[in-house]
């Protein structure tokens, strides 16, 4: 079966933007079904934010932590707040906020007595694993019912994805300032 072909008039269903004569109608499938898993996911981490009492930022955080902790990694507020691009006095309310509700604790740094490191607490870890575990459990069956084959192609084109959002081309009123012509 050959890819199809779609014109504008009859991609206008598709719900996206990349409609157009001579479009292969595979690729706007596969970049809606992208744009419905983003917004299936953001759903998703809303439901877990209402469900642990978090902000997003504290979400970010804590898997930060977490992932730290695991590598083993000391972490300051500054990395935290570096890592969350906020401000250091911001990551402090942040930090506080975690401590108190149980999911990470200050203590001294290891190397460098004048610093303090965060950490994710057990509880922390427990809990977040516990919130997503089912989520998580669906998703890595997804993936290991896939070939090996699949799963490269797959993580090749994610990657490639993430490559093309990473690149920042500035606001869109610069390029159209740019390319208009005066008489």
């Amino acid at each position: 079966m050959g890819a199809r072909r779609v014109d504008a008039q009859t991609n206008d269903a598709s719900g996206y933007w990349y409609a157009g004569e001579g479009v292969d109608a595979s690729a706007v499938e596969v970049l809606n079904l992208l744009r419905r898993y983003r917004e299936t996911e953001t759903s998703m981490r809303a439901r877990v934010r209402d469900e642990m009492g978090m902000g997003e930022k504290d979400i970010l955080a804590l898997r930060f932590l977490l992932e730290a902790r695991a590598s083993q990694t000391v972490v300051r507020q500054k990395d935290l707040a570096a890592k969350l691009d906020i401000t250091t006095a911001s990551a402090s309310i942040l930090v506080d906020r975690l401590v108190a509700d149980g999911y990470a604790r200050r203590m001294p740094h290891p190397a460098d007595r004048r610093s303090i490191a965060v950490e994710a607490t057990e509880d922390g870890d427990r809990e977040v694993r516990e919130t997503l575990r089912r989520m998580h459990d669906r998703m890595y069956a997804v993936v290991t019912a896939m070939s090996p084959a699949d799963r490269a192609v797959v993580a090749d084109f994610l990657a490639q994805m993430t490559d093309a959002l990473a690149h920042d081309d500035g606001p869109a009123h610069e390029h159209r300032a740019t390319s208009q012509h005066t008489d």
